[in-house]
């Protein structure tokens, strides 16, 4: 029974949704029909644009530095920071939450909070395939007025969203081991670092964490640390045991 509890307490939030789900089907079996396809569609459609992302995110990770991000992205950028921010947020495909990993991973080599924030507005509001459908079914002007208020609203909200919201308020980073550190935050409990490196990683509660160790084999830690895609596993040498 204790078992139990404690497997429905890690997953409170889908036994909340299957609950929801049965109590539809019993008050209106057709709603609990159609909320089930619908489902299945967004599933559908995660399980194919997801890995491209992350893909994509681990591609820019090592190709950009994080002298680069800190430059155009960071605190110091301004206006240069703003103006790049609503670009990349603009000319982004996909849904909205495929930014998020890329976001994670741009905050963790030094992009602001007032940045992020810019990025994944301008993804989800202002970027030019809806703007060029905006202009085609509602027109030209309202699509140019829409979208200077909404720039306008932005660029508001972001700056009191910085306000609001420090670096420290998000996902950080998380020290396991001397050197070693893991974003538990940021971890998706894909549980590759396990199985590149069972030695030191491993899963507890579906996020990963590092066993306690002496030495380590520099060859296996590098090739789990490239294999999260969500870059959330980092070693400093200098601070080993």
């Amino acid at each position: 029974m204790t078992t139990v509890l404690k497997k429905v307490k890690e997953n409170l939030f889908l036994v909340i949704i299957a609950l929801a789900y049965i109590i539809m089907f019993i008050i209106n079996p057709t709603l609990g029909i159609a909320s089930v396809k619908n489902s299945g569609y967004y599933i559908k459609e995660m399980l194919m644009i997801m890995p491209v992302i992350f893909i994509l995110t681990a591609l820019l990770d090592m190709w950009v530095p994080k002298e680069k991000i800190l430059r155009y992205l960071g605190k110091e950028a301004k206006a240069k920071g703003v103006f790049l921010s609503f670009v990349v947020g603009s000319i982004s495909a996909g849904p909205i939450y495929a930014a998020f990993p890329m976001c994670v991973m741009l905050h963790k080599k030094g992009a602001s909070i007032r940045n992020i924030i810019i990025i994944l507005s301008s993804w989800a509001v202002i970027k030019v395939p809806m703007l060029l459908n905006e202009a085609k079914f509602l027109g030209p002007q309202f699509m140019a007025v829409r979208w200077v208020l909404t720039v306008i609203a932005i660029i508001i909200f972001s700056w009191i969203g910085a306000k609001i919201v420090k670096d420290k308020d998000l996902p950080g980073e998380v020290l396991t081991q001397e050197g070693l550190h893991i974003n538990r935050d940021a971890c998706m409990s894909c549980s590759l670092c396990a199985k590149n490196y069972p030695e030191v990683f491993e899963m507890e509660n579906k996020k990963a964490i590092a066993k306690p160790y002496k030495e380590l084999e520099l060859d296996k830690l590098n090739n789990a640390i490239e294999a999260c895609p969500v870059k959330a596993i980092s070693y400093n040498e200098s601070k080993k045991i």
